[in-house]
């Protein structure tokens, strides 16, 4: 009987009925190459003449233009939609996910059609109509990679090579046969991909340099520098360059400068610091305001445009601050000792001059090339004894700047500067660069002192150069701009505090920022702080460098620039040339060049940004080592469709409890509440609950740490 019903209803089938049927199964599958075979065994058919009619109708669809003939009797729908351009923002095992302008819901392209493409990476993209409730793509292009250089292990099989990367990389890099030498094999190495062809498995690269051992610190630590394109190491020949810088001024340069070695002068910094690039002199007026200079270290007169040090350090663009260590952007006897504001030794500076009176108000203002001795180096903690103490060294001096910059940070709150003053969590090491504990890292008064008058020097000169005068072309500059937050990112935020019981005013620019300070003020010391401070941030658009001037939303300043870091930003030291160039009547520089080099500084901020982060997850990992199977108390700090992350409360560490792990039913993500919910339970897990968890395991070589839910 069975095959009586199969028979007749197959029988049954019109032209029309299998063209219908066909491009169904073609819509449902759209990426994929199918022949009359798939088809019939897709649709349960089994009769010879139905599978012949199949095969007719498919090179009938072919002929007329919706279907296209891939390799003989394989056939794939040809869609009907013009290709968009999108940029990756994730990529995980089973493919990417992308961003296109003009569509708010991301775009999905499997494993199978990315063409290797990874996060950042700009391609040209086929949109298909959704498929298991999402858009889903084929990358037909990659149109920029923003990374063709890789870190990983060799292994090796039969002769041949392959770079096993990071889990964020869903590809091995296949390395031919000559490499694959008994020196790399079970190494961790750099790699440069030199082929990305498409119709091959895996990229094909070259390896270009032995980084090390696994598991060995150093080995780890370049490994997280040469993955981001940060190079841990100078070349030889920068630092031959560097050691003949000479040490001694020349008398001709002192009197080319405003002497301030007579004027009481200080650094406060960290008390790990070793490149002081900011001091800050004082001087009592006959007229009873105060002389406050910003001195700021002149790289620009040791490192010339073009030559080879400056080559090196707009490579470089930036220092890197990872947990044990610092790379710095300048060789280190630059960054260390010539340009370094050290106390008891003259230094070159360029300044930004400030009468200032009691009020905060500036009076008057000059910016201008300096000679400076400063008479004493302070810690913060050193420097807010002595205020506290209202005694010490330099007591009037400090006890003034106190004063002014309490005056200088509560104007800039009350007109709308966001404060985001973060909990700092620090690793304690022991001899071997191995955490043994962590703690917090607060800001106190005196970190507050430096930055008010490090973000005025900036201002006033980033309006030196950006506020044009009637008459007057603008001239080409770099700025420091942060647009205003994103709309969607806002909604969200304000969905997720709403479970806390805060609201945040949208209704305005500057409601939206005092609503945002009162929230960031409201949650501080509280369980859901660090999430709500964490969500806060990402709400906001990231700070870039640019010559397009669009003002500092985030300090809620017209003009702002970064002038009073030159020995470890490169945009600072390119703000010193423009700005000496310009204050001596020079003309505008050609617009082009500095918004490129503008472009490049804010993508190495950015890589900078990443590796710092790697590094603390890598210390993260390594301090839970020995902790497995202890039980911590944690909050829900990001929820995925693969498990949910959670911050513990007493360490800040963060791991992934596996949405599979979670016991008791089947839980499934849902993005529009942050949550993983029991499909019959309905049991939720939310972003910024609270939960026991214990550790399971720690990877070091993924920089990852596994929890379950207790």
């Amino acid at each position: 009987m069975k095959k009586k019903r199969k028979k007749k209803r197959n029988k049954g089938f019109s032209k029309k009925q299998l063209e219908n049927l066909i491009l169904s199964i073609f819509k449902e599958n759209p990426l994929k190459s199918l022949n009359y075979k798939q088809l019939s065994k897709i649709l349960k058919i089994k009769e010879l003449g139905v599978k012949i009619l199949l095969n007719d109708v498919m090179i009938s669809l072919a002929i007329s233009g919706v279907l296209k003939e891939e390799k003989r009797g394989s056939f794939k729908l040809i869609q009907f939609t013009e290709k968009v351009i999108g940029v990756v923002n994730t990529s995980v095992n089973s493919g990417v996910y992308l961003d296109i302008e003009g569509i708010e819901e991301e775009v999905f392209v499997s494993k199978e059609y990315s063409l290797f493409s990874l996060k950042y990476d700009t391609v040209e993209v086929l949109i298909f109509n959704k498929s298991k409730g999402k858009l889903q793509g084929e990358i037909t292009k990659v149109l920029e990679r923003k990374k063709n250089t890789f870190v990983g292990l060799i292994q090796e099989t039969n002769g041949f090579g392959f770079l096993i990367t990071d889990s964020k990389i869903p590809f091995d890099v296949f390395i031919p046969k000559p490499q694959i030498k008994p020196s790399v094999i079970g190494k961790i190495v750099l790699v440069k991909v030199v082929n990305w062809d498409d119709s091959q498995k895996n990229p094909v690269g070259k390896i270009i340099k032995v980084i090390g051992n696994p598991k060995e610190h150093n080995t780890e630590i370049h490994s997280i520098l040469y993955q981001y394109n940060l190079d841990p190491i100078f070349p030889k020949h920068v630092e031959k360059v560097a050691d003949k810088i000479p040490l001694k001024i020349p008398n001709s340069e002192i009197k080319k400068r405003v002497d301030f070695r007579k004027t009481t002068t200080f650094t406060i910094d960290p008390v790990d610091a070793k490149d002081y690039d900011d001091a800050l002199s004082v001087k009592k007026l006959k007229n009873g305001n105060w002389e406050i200079g910003v001195h700021i270290a002149d790289v620009s007169y040791y490192v010339k445009e073009n030559d080879i040090i400056d080559v090196e350090a707009a490579d470089r663009s930036t220092s890197v601050y990872l947990v044990d260590r610092v790379v710095p952007m300048l060789p280190e006897i630059l960054s260390n000792e010539i340009c370094s504001l050290k106390s008891d030794v003259d230094r070159l500076c360029y300044s930004v001059i400030l009468e200032m009176n009691e009020k905060s108000e500036i009076v008057f203002h000059q910016i201008k090339k300096t000679i400076i001795h400063s008479d004493k180096r302070f810690t913060y903690q050193d420097a807010q004894d002595i205020i506290d103490n209202k005694k010490g060294l330099f007591s009037d001096e400090l006890l003034i700047l106190d004063k002014i910059s309490k005056k200088l940070r509560e104007k800039r709150f009350s007109s709308g500067s966001i404060n985001f003053d973060r909990e700092e969590v620090k690793f304690i090491l022991d001899k071997n660069n191995n955490p043994t504990d962590v703690f917090f890292k607060e800001s106190i008064d005196t970190n507050h002192l430096i930055e008010e008058f490090m973000l005025l020097a900036n201002k006033i000169v980033a309006k030196e150069i950006g506020f044009v005068k009637k008459g007057e072309n603008p001239k080409t500059f770099v700025y420091r701009v942060h647009d205003k937050p994103d709309e969607q990112k806002i909604n969200s935020l304000s969905n997720i505090i709403k479970k806390f019981g805060y609201s945040i005013n949208q209704t305005s620019p500057k409601n939206l920022s005092n609503s945002l300070n009162l929230l960031l003020k409201d949650v501080k010391g509280k369980s859901e702080s660090n999430m709500i401070e964490t969500l806060t941030i990402r709400s906001m658009s990231k700070a870039i460098y640019t010559t397009n001037n669009i003002g500092h939303y985030g300090l809620n300043f017209n003009y702002y620039s970064h002038f009073t870091s030159p020995i470890r930003r490169y945009p600072d030291l390119i703000v010193h040339r423009l700005l000496e160039k310009y204050l001596n009547g020079g003309k505008s520089v050609e617009n082009n060049k500095i918004e490129e080099i503008c472009k490049y500084c804010s993508n190495k901020e950015k890589d900078a940004s990443m590796a710092e982060r790697d590094s603390i997850k890598y210390m993260q990992t390594k301090f839970l080592q020995d902790k497995i199977g202890n039980i911590f108390k944690g909050v829900i700090s990001g929820v995925t469709e693969w498990g949910i992350y959670v911050e513990l409360e007493k360490n800040k560490c963060e791991g992934l409890v596996r949405i599979n792990s979670i016991k008791g039913d089947f839980y499934v993500f849902d993005k529009n509440t942050y949550s993983v919910i029991g499909r019959s339970t309905k049991n939720k897990y939310q972003l910024g609950d609270t939960v026991n968890i214990k550790i399971q395991n720690t990877d070091l070589d993924r920089k990852q740490i596994d929890f379950i839910l207790v």
